[in-house]
């Protein structure tokens, strides 16, 4: 599970320079925005001042005539501010939604680009949780936090100079349990930002969960674990739910103490102004009274809101740093070559390969092997040979550490890496398809492949059959990960998805294995026709797919122990090769 993360600071430059720099393309929304909460502020007070002088002038004198201007007058005002909370709610809020759409697309784009190796060593719980939920605070940040928080410090202020201009000394009054306020919010600040941490940490946690368990269900399920790892998710989700009780305590706790305190506060004005009043101070009247209660309550209000809307912002920027940190991740296969022949012939090299998924630790030793065109590579030796490893290099899934590969003699570096992919047809043992229709997984949106062109390559696999059988045919929903096909049907699937591309180079990981022997001899057949022509590549752990290959590998622990073809090999009574072909014929006697 992941440690808890510690919150940042609102004082971060840096983040807080990037996040602005979201904003760019709304600077002027955002700057109205600000207008909008200016005036806000700034008219906060008038209420009160109008109610005074209609208490002083008008309720006092029984002047029902200039009462009911007055009441019109405030109906007004009411109306305006109305009007400008709705502006302000509306814009803050469209502002944020239109902000993380925007982060969402740019970081989700950046996700596709990075290396599989980051991949190796992240959890995809973790990537969820920054796509969804960590965005999601950014919006809180444009809608509850930085924008309503400028507001809050505005109408403090403004109101702060009124009540001082209209009585410094029933100000001094007013705000006499300010300092209590203010201490109160300051451990609740820190409280909530620590309680916080936690429920962010536990979500987290949550989503790594559930995606691993979900995923992996069938091995759940096959080894009989559904109660330990039941058990294990009801302590993960408690651990949830205390985080979030926590929080909640402490909003419990805090409110009600302000609440107490602000009431304490108008108790004090209430008392200290009616006995200003009983001993005929000139200076006092009930309007001004009244006033300074209105003001009181809204002085306290964003005072009691502001601790709150600080850890909404300061949250935000802690997304916001996690969220940059995976932007400025530059684990991405870099992109530099600009070749694009018109053919690519087929013709593959390894020149003295080395490479590591983890540095130092070597999975291929100084490969050097040569694939003429229109020929068949075989691959074989024990799991964790390095076989895999060899397939990701030609695709640059993974970047090599030392020595070249090359395509008809240019090293692969030099090509466009779009198009270098779109030459190699790979079909793996573990196939993975989308939710969606066949036709979509079969062309992946690419709208030069005409269903026309899907349905021949369907033809020569000997796909079309089983398909043409479903409900829909083409259009038939396989449901996420393929879950309603067989294993072999979405292997063929993979098959033609491979073929409609017409690849130079054809890359085969054991993907027949799954397969009946009838379907086996369909797609056999299909690969003799397919294959005139390509070069191919094929990982095999059944020694009977490959012998007319027209050369063979033999790997073992990184390094090429044998090769040659597949009678060559079985002369060397003593080889590696040869050994593992009397070890699969001896099974099978």
């Amino acid at each position: 599970m992941q440690k808890e993360e510690k919150s940042g600071s609102i004082f971060d430059v840096e983040v807080m320079r990037r996040l602005f720099g979201f904003m760019k393309p709304y600077k002027g929304k955002f700057i109205f925005l600000i207008i909008i909460i200016i005036i806000a502020a700034a008219i906060a007070p008038i209420s009160p001042l109008l109610v005074q002088y209609t208490i002083d002038h008008h309720i006092m004198r029984g002047d029902y005539i200039g009462l009911s201007k007055m009441m019109f007058l405030m109906l007004l005002l009411l109306l305006f501010q109305g009007a400008l909370q709705y502006s302000n709610a509306y814009l803050s809020g469209w502002l944020g939604q239109s902000i993380i759409r925007d982060i969402r697309i740019k970081l989700f784009d950046h996700i596709l680009q990075l290396r599989l190796k980051f991949y190796d060593n992240t959890p995809i719980g973790r990537l969820v949780t920054r796509t969804i939920s960590d965005i999601e605070s950014l919006s809180d940040v444009f809608t509850e936090g930085l924008a309503a928080m400028v507001g809050d410090i505005l109408q403090i202020s403004v109101i702060l100079c009124v009540m001082i201009y209209i009585d410094w000394k029933l100000t001094l009054v007013s705000l006499s349990t300010i300092p209590l306020l203010l201490f109160s919010t300051y451990i609740f600040k820190e409280k909530i930002k620590h309680s916080f941490n936690e429920v962010r940490t536990a979500v987290a946690n949550l989503n790594t969960f559930i995606q691993e368990h979900i995923t992996g269900m069938s091995v759940v399920q096959i080894f009989n674990a559904e109660e330990k790892e039941f058990e294990k998710f009801k302590e993960i989700n408690g651990e949830h739910r205390r985080s979030n009780i926590k929080s909640v305590l402490y909003y419990a706790i805090y409110f009600p103490v302000a609440d107490v305190i602000s009431a304490a506060c108008i108790g004090l004005l209430v008392w200290y102004g009616t006995n200003e009043i009983f001993h005929a101070n000139m200076e006092m009247n009930l309007g001004k009274l009244t006033a300074f209660i209105m003001w009181i309550n809204m002085f306290f209000r964003p005072i009691r809101m502001i601790a709150d809307r600080f850890n909404t912002l300061q949250m935000g920027i802690v997304s916001t740093d996690r969220i940059i940190k995976l932007m400025d991740n530059q684990e991405i296969t870099p992109d530099l070559g600009e070749i694009k022949p018109e053919n690519i012939k087929g013709l593959v090299e390894f020149k003295n390969v080395w490479f590591a998924y983890n540095e130092d630790k070597y999975v291929l030793k100084n490969i050097s092997f040569q694939v003429k065109p229109g020929e068949t590579l075989a691959i074989v030796g024990a799991t964790g040979a390095g076989k895999s490893s060899i397939i990701n290099l030609l695709g640059r899934l993974y970047e090599i550490n030392q020595g070249n590969i090359c395509v008809d003699e240019i090293d692969l570096k030099e090509f466009n890496l779009g198009y270098l992919r779109s030459k190699i047809g790979i079909v793996l043992q573990d196939v993975f398809l989308f939710s969606g229709s066949i036709i979509k997984n079969i062309t992946l949106g690419n709208p030069e492949i005409t269903e026309e062109h899907v349905k021949i390559a369907a033809r020569l696999v000997g796909a079309d059959k089983f398909i043409e059988r479903l409900p829909g045919d083409y259009n038939y929903n396989v449901m996420e990960r393929g879950a309603t096909l067989s294993v072999g049907q979405r292997q063929m699937i993979s098959f033609v998805r491979a073929m409609v591309y017409d690849p130079a180079i054809m890359i085969l990981d054991e993907a027949t294995s799954s397969v009946d022997n009838e379907t086996e001899k369909l797609i056999q057949d299909a690969i003799l026709n397919l294959m005139k022509g390509r070069t191919s590549i094929v990982i095999a752990h059944r020694l009977s797919t490959i012998q007319k290959a027209d050369k063979i590998i033999v790997l073992d622990n990184g390094e090429i122990k044998e090769m040659g073809t597949h009678f060559e090999l079985l002369k060397n009574e003593n080889g590696f090769y040869t050994q593992l072909h009397k070890m699969q014929y001896k099974e099978l006697i």
